[in-house]
């Protein structure tokens, strides 16, 4: 799918405006590539596929309609034993010819002469393609069926840059004829079916006899994984398409671009691929790719200190933070430096640093400029809009607004925006161009299933546009407020719960019914303190215990005044009414329990045990109380939604979703930074931190301590 992308963006299909313009796919498969090319183009333009398979064909024709591109052509047959296009009035024996052409053929097909065709494919070329392989069979027939003006892509396997014999006869003629506008290395892995790595061959026939270079692109090392595959990422996308444009655009004065990175694209001039390399175009002949080797220092690991060119050569950093530069290193001798500090302190020295410090509001600066030069767009979407053009746009002016900034890469900026409009952003757009910012105060709810059935009790909810939390951080903050107090205590309370059996003896009574999870359970604990209150006694206990059994063999209530004038410290035990019953009694008898000490061997467990209930209790009450602020405040944010007005909802979607989240992911980069640095730093410092003298030293020292062991043991040599 990336691919694809590049593929209709090299060829200029984008830039066209001629509504008659075709584009074909002699190798069309379900039509993907097709699909995305003709994607590419904002207005009406002629799609032709062919496909070997019939079925395949019939599966091409199906996603066309569902592109909603059912007027594109799609043919079954083999290209080169039956090709399915001709130009009109040529009886079928001209060859149609094609303003453009995108393809990813089968690489290395070895069955491509069966029943073939000439069509005069191959009449103007000295050789014709090996029997076994027919990657140039391909390349040859795109060149056929291109117009003069006529612009091609095609992915092809990297052999057909360098293999010799035929192919290197057909190479060096496509190559004389200046019909390779630039060849792009990509990346291995990337296709399904097939780990080698490949490369876009670019053509154009429209400015060939006037070619004196080829631009060459090292894209090899710009990806992502992806499972068991690679994928290109939207910055990898962007730099090839933009190094393209700008070295086809400026040519040999490539080297002067703003963007020029030698590792990464050349504009190579047929001279050297003619005569220094043979016709010979594989891109690390031209283009040398690899990371510079990092070489240890001979002297440094004699003598020690830090290699003064090692640290040079982070001069991005220092032409920044250039006092930050004397704050961690002095000189140790001529060509050497010492680190100023302690290695675990680097990094707290980079982050304190005034410059570093100050280097955020470069980067707060420029995207504030960013905003100010979005954001009139981005309040203002209308329906019908095309969010294609949109993130296009935005795209491209954050780009070009970083462009200034210094160690954070611009494509790492751009990668950043557009992670984030492909998970988020995108669908936020899509529904504002069908629905307007009022979209916004809908809510997606989830509903309580049973038995299958969904309930009309909620379950939870979100907004549709914008997330809750930002309604509530713009207008509830001081309630948000109070349950984060809530939450506070009732967490306070929790971790003094914990702590209550952390700190319990080993062999308390609350240790043995805790469970698994450190919890106890509430019917286990009102079990233990009841068995220990059950052993709790007292002279007044026990008279109402007398006064219980009175109550149970139904005395007489003569009886019971008697003993109640006995004992007139069972006054409590009456009731409301001033009644003595078996049930008032038993209630006075739990009382006199809960406030008579146990005997001394319980007291401890039991002190610990009424804590822990006690604890229980509050954290319980104060659990309803968050719970409760919580379900208020729920149901106020749901009736907030209801009544946002158009300019709430910008600022809320613009400027507290969009711009927060976007800055989030930019400012990630700014801290990156510092930790670059500091790896580097602590890498150089590790290297070096011992002499080799130092080390030669330390190993003899341990072959003596070694050797003295041995000889205590017994073992000597």
């Amino acid at each position: 799918a990336e691919v694809s992308r590049i593929l209709a963006k090299v060829i200029g299909i984008a830039d066209e405006t001629d509504n008659n313009a075709t584009v074909y796919d002699p190798a069309c498969g379900s039509g993907s590539l097709l699909i995305r090319a003709l994607d590419e183009v904002a207005f009406p333009l002629a799609g032709y596929g062919q496909e070997k398979d019939v079925t395949t064909a019939g599966l091409a024709k199906m996603n066309t309609v569902l592109h909603n591109r059912s007027t594109t052509t799609i043919k079954s047959g083999n290209t080169f034993s039956l090709p399915q296009y001709f130009e009109d009035g040529s009886d079928n024996t001209v060859l149609k010819r094609f303003d453009y052409i995108v393809a990813n053929p089968p690489f290395s097909t070895k069955n491509w002469t069966d029943g073939l065709k000439e069509y005069g494919r191959f009449d103007a070329y000295s050789a014709r393609p090996p029997e076994k392989n027919g990657d140039y069979a391909w390349l040859l027939h795109i060149l056929k069926s291109l117009k003069s003006t006529g612009k091609a892509a095609v992915i092809l396997p990297h052999g057909v840059l360098f293999r010799g014999n035929a192919e290197e006869t057909i190479r060096r003629e496509i190559v004389d004829k200046g019909y390779i506008k630039a060849i792009i290395s990509l990346p291995p892995n990337l296709f399904y079916g097939t780990g080698i790595p490949a490369c876009i061959i670019v053509l154009d026939k429209e400015t060939a006899s006037k070619r004196d270079g080829i631009l060459m692109i090292d894209a090899s090392r710009g990806f992502m994984k992806d499972g068991d595959k690679n994928r290109l990422r939207e910055q990898d996308i962007y730099k090839i398409v933009k190094v393209f444009n700008d070295g086809i655009r400026l040519k040999c004065e490539y080297e002067n671009a703003p963007d020029y990175d030698s590792r990464f694209a050349r504009y190579v001039p047929m001279r050297e691929i003619c005569e220094a390399n043979g016709y010979n175009l594989n891109i690390p002949r031209y283009i040398d790719g690899k990371p510079p080797e990092d070489i240890h220092d001979i002297e440094a690991h004699l003598k020690g200190g830090i290699p003064a060119a090692d640290i040079d050569a982070l001069s991005v950093y220092w032409l920044v933070f250039g006092r930050l530069r004397e704050t961690l290193f002095s000189i140790a001798r001529p060509g050497y430096l010492k680190l100023n500090v302690a290695e675990e302190e680097i990094q707290n020295t980079v982050y304190s640093d005034s410059e570093f410090r100050g280097y955020a509001a470069h980067i707060d600066s420029a995207f504030n400029e960013w905003k100010g030069l979005v954001d009139a767009r981005l309040r203002s979407i209308s329906v019908g809009v095309s969010p294609k053009e949109l993130i296009a746009s935005i795209a491209k002016s954050l780009f070009e607004t970083f462009t200034k900034i210094k160690l954070i890469d611009r494509y790492d900026v751009y990668q950043v925006l557009l992670s984030y409009w492909r998970d988020v952003m995108a669908d936020d757009v899509y529904v504002i161009t069908a629905d307007g910012y009022e979209a916004a105060r809908e809510l997606e709810c989830e509903y309580v299933v049973r038995k299958g059935v969904a309930t009309d009790k909620l379950k939870s909810w979100e907004g549709k546009l914008i997330p809750k939390r930002i309604v509530v951080e713009a207008f509830f903050a001081s309630e948000a407020k109070a349950i984060e107090q809530a939450e506070a205590v009732l967490e306070g309370k929790e971790s003094r719960l914990a702590e209550i059996i952390e700190n319990a003896p080993d062999d308390a009574t609350i240790r043995e019914i805790a469970g698994d999870d450190g919890k106890v359970g509430k019917r286990d604990l009102a079990a233990k303190i009841a068995e220990i209150e059950q052993s709790i006694d007292s002279p007044e206990i026990r008279n109402a215990n007398a006064l219980l059994d009175l109550c149970a063999s139904k005395a007489r209530k003569k009886l019971l005044q008697k003993f109640m004038e006995k004992h007139p410290e069972l006054l409590g035990a009456k009731n409301d009414k001033g009644n003595i019953t078996a049930t008032s009694v038993r209630q006075f008898i739990a009382s006199l329990r809960k406030s008579t000490p146990p005997a001394e061997i319980y007291r401890e467990d039991y002190d610990i045990l009424i804590a822990y209930e006690k604890l229980s209790a509050e954290i319980e009450e104060q659990d309803e109380l968050v719970s409760n602020l919580k379900s208020e405040l729920d149901k106020t944010v749901r009736e907030r939604y209801q009544v946002l007005t158009v300019d709430e909802i910008k600022e809320l979607l613009v400027n507290r979703k969009w711009y927060f989240s976007i800055f989030d992911g930019i400012d990630s980069l700014y801290t990156a930074i510092s930790h670059r640095l500091t790896d580097r730093i602590k890498e150089l410092s590790a290297r070096y931190a011992d002499t080799l003298p130092e080390l030669q030293a330390k190993l003899r020292a341990s072959e003596s301590e070694v050797s003295e062991h041995l000889k205590g043991m017994g073992f000597s040599w």
